[in-house]
């Protein structure tokens, strides 16, 4: 897997308005009505990283969940962490935004 240029995720980054990138990873923060419908949407996030082998660094505080990717073999971001970011905006975001 290659590692992406800052220009290259700059650009791809645009089309994922709720992520940022910063430190070698991009970020996203994500507000839910309760601590229930946040672990919920953790558990089928987690489902989802299994699933492309692919792990996040998160934390949950009540109904907040922060995550950030990147792809620790390149010490980056790669295409990789933009197909989770993908994944993750499916589950977590309404249909209706």
């Amino acid at each position: 897997m290659e590692k992406l240029t800052e220009l290259d995720i700059e650009k791809r980054i645009l089309q994922f308005p709720d992520w940022y990138f910063e430190d070698d990873a991009i970020h996203a923060e994500f507000e839910f009505d309760n601590f229930k419908d946040c672990f919920s949407a953790m558990s089928r996030i987690a489902f989802e990283c299994e699933a492309q082998n692919h792990h996040p660094d998160w934390s949950n505080l009540y109904n907040v969940l922060k995550i950030s990717l990147s792809t620790h073999d390149v010490n980056g971001v790669t295409k990789k962490d933009f197909k989770l970011a993908e994944a993750i905006d499916a589950i977590v975001i309404p249909e209706d935004e």
